[in-house]
C-alpha cells in the first residue's frame, strides 16, 4: 500500500509530541511530509515549548503544507481553541483528518466542519485516546452482548496532579475548566456505548487556594431511563493518573480498571464478574490481563491509515461526534441540556 502523505499543523497541544511520534513510528503507512509552528497563537496553551520530538523533520508554513504535491492527511494539534478554526482549512482543501480534542467550544463552527467532512467524504478522527484503549474494548463489548445485563450505574475519572501552579491559570482559560478539557475523553466513550442521556448535569468547582471561578475539580452526570453516569476529573488529588478508574455495574455483572491505561509497555489488567457465564468468561470473578502499550497514540494512527485507505469505515460517525460534543458541553457548563434535541 502507498504511503500516506500527512503532515502536522501545531505543535502546541498537550498530545501533540505523541501524535507525531506515534506516527513516526509507523514509517512504512505514512511519509511526514513537515510540521506547522503555531507557538505564535494567542490561544491558551499548556505545550509546544519542547521541539526534540519534531528534530529532524521539516518546518513550514500553512501555506507551504497545503500546497506540498499528493497531501492527504493532517493532523491538527493546535491549542485547543484554535484546533475546529484549522481543521476548517484542512477541510476545504480536500484533506482527511486526525484532529486533537475537545472539539472546541462552538457547537456551529464544529457542526460546520462535521457538515463540510461528510459532504466532501473526508475521514476525521477525533483524539480521544480511550476509544482504542483494549480494556475498555472489552468492557464495551460485556455491555453491548449483554454479559453485565441491564447497566445501572457508571462511574468514571480522570483525576490528576501534575501539572504544577501553572495548571489551574490554564483551565481558568475555559469556561468549562478541566471537565472541558479532560472530561471529554469518557463522555466520548460513554455516549459511544449508551447514546444520547436524558439529562446532562454539571457541577463545577474550584479547589482551595486558587481563584473560585476556576473549575479544576469537575463531576458531572449524566442520565439514562436506568442508569446513572458520574464523570469526576480533578486537578489537586495526591496521587496522579495512576488513580484513573471506570467502574461499570450492571444486573449480571461488574467491570473494574484502575488504572484506566498505561503506556509503558507493562501489563494492565481490569476486574470482571459475571452472574452467568458466556462463550468467552464463566460465571464468577476474573482479573483479565492485557498486553502492554508502549505507545498511547499508535492504534489510533495506525485506524486512521485503515480509514483513509478505504479499508473500514469510521468507527464514529459524523453523527456520533456531534452528539458527543453536544454532551460534552453541557456537561461542562457551556450549554444547558434539552433531552429532545441536545444541547
Amino acid at each position: 500500500m502507498k504511503k500516506i502523505k500527512i503532515g502536522q499543523i501545531g505543535v502546541c497541544h498537550e498530545h501533540a509530541s505523541g501524535k507525531i511520534g506515534a506516527l513516526r513510528k509507523l514509517p512504512d503507512v505514512y511519509e511526514i511530509v513537515g510540521v506547522v509552528d503555531d507557538r505564535d497563537t494567542a490561544a491558551a496553551r499548556f505545550a509546544g515549548d519542547n521541539l526534540a520530538p519534531y528534530e529532524g523533520l521539516t518546518w513550514m508554513t500553512e501555506e507551504e503544507l497545503f500546497a506540498t504535491p499528493g497531501l492527504q492527511a493532517v493532523a491538527v494539534e493546535t491549542p485547543n481553541l484554535d484546533l475546529v478554526p484549522t481543521a476548517l482549512r484542512c477541510m476545504e482543501r480536500g484533506l482527511h483528518m486526525h484532529m486533537d480534542k475537545p472539539a472546541g467550544d462552538d457547537m456551529a463552527l464544529f457542526e460546520k466542519l462535521l457538515d463540510g467532512c461528510r459532504e466532501k467524504g473526508l475521514a476525521l478522527q477525533l483524539g480521544y485516546m480511550l476509544r482504542t484503549n483494549p480494556p475498555m474494548m472489552l468492557c464495551e463489548q460485556a455491555v453491548r452482548e449483554g454479559w453485565l445485563g441491564d447497566i445501572l450505574q457508571i462511574q468514571v475519572d480522570m483525576n490528576h496532579n501534575y501539572g504544577g501552579e501553572a495548571y489551574p491559570d490554564y483551565m481558568g482559560s475555559f469556561t468549562g475548566g478541566i471537565m472541558f478539557n479532560l472530561g471529554c475523553h469518557p463522555i466520548d466513550w460513554i455516549v459511544s456505548l449508551l447514546g444520547r442521556p436524558d439529562n446532562v448535569t454539571p457541577f463545577p468547582k474550584a479547589v482551595p487556594g486558587i481563584d473560585s471561578c476556576i473549575n479544576i475539580n469537575g463531576l458531572a452526570i449524566i442520565e439514562y431511563p436506568h442508569t446513572h453516569v458520574t464523570v469526576r476529573v480533578c486537578s489537586a488529588t495526591a496521587e496522579s493518573t495512576g488513580q484513573r478508574r471506570l467502574t461499570v455495574c450492571g444486573t449480571k455483572g461488574t467491570f473494574d480498571l484502575c488504572p484506566l491505561e498505561k503506556y509503558d509497555g507493562k501489563p494492565m489488567a481490569a476486574r470482571l464478574t459475571l452472574a452467568e457465564g458466556n462463550g468467552q468468561y464463566d460465571a464468577g470473578t476474573h482479573t483479565v490481563e492485557f498486553e502492554g502499550v508502549s505507545d498511547r497514540y499508535m492504534a489510533q494512527m495506525q485506524e486512521l491509515a485503515h480509514v483513509i485507505n478505504g479499508e473500514i469505515e469510521n468507527p464514529y460517525s459524523y453523527d456520533h461526534d456531534r452528539l458527543a460534543h453536544d454532551v460534552i458541553l453541557a456537561a461542562s457548563g457551556y450549554t444547558r441540556w434539552d433531552a429532545g434535541n441536545g444541547a
